[in-house]
């Protein structure tokens, strides 16, 4: 999640679309939350690891 944010973060900025770039910024985020929760040992969405 955290790479296809990155690339989209990329693509919205090389092609100034500004919906890419939101959707981007949101999935980083989210990508990062969920490997931070993950990393801490707590289960995420019923897995216990969430790469």
């Amino acid at each position: 999640m955290i790479a296809l944010g990155i690339i989209l973060l990329i693509v919205g900025f090389v092609a100034n679309i500004a919906i890419l770039w939101t959707i981007g910024i949101i999935l980083v985020v989210i990508g990062a939350a969920l490997w931070l929760l993950g990393s801490m040992g707590h289960a995420v969405f019923g897995r216990r690891h969430y790469w």
